[in-house]
């Protein structure tokens, strides 16, 4: 599976950005997707994740309550609605596909930046 993420920009603290992630290549509806971020000289880390089915969602505890992920297995597009950002949201920010249980044979979107100024 081919996976393109977008959505990424500039935005205030306390302002909203949406992220997509549109796949190609393979079904779509049989991955358990992600959201991962990298910030400058950090370690990438897990943000959120999404059962095949949609039915199941995961979040980061830094998160939690502010984002939501979803996926439109019809468009083939998983998103990711961040509201009330903060300066520490600024990362880049990796869209990931699984069949399997782990992260660790994922495929992995390029990658979109989201900058959030105090």
């Amino acid at each position: 599976v081919q996976l393109q993420a977008s959505g990424g920009g500039l935005v205030q603290a306390g302002g909203s950005l949406r992220l997509a992630c549109a796949a190609s290549g393979s079904t779509f509806s049989r991955y358990a997707m992600a959201w991962f971020r990298q910030a400058p000289g950090k370690e990438r880390e897990f943000v959120a994740a999404i059962s095949y089915s949609g039915g199941s969602t995961d979040y980061a505890d830094s998160v939690k309550g502010r984002f939501t992920i979803s996926k439109d297995n019809a468009k083939s597009t998983l998103f990711l609605q961040m509201n009330r950002l903060k300066p520490e949201d600024t990362a880049v920010y990796y869209c990931a596909a699984t069949l399997g249980s782990t992260w660790s044979s994922a495929y992995w979107g390029q990658g979109t930046q989201v900058t959030v100024s105090s």
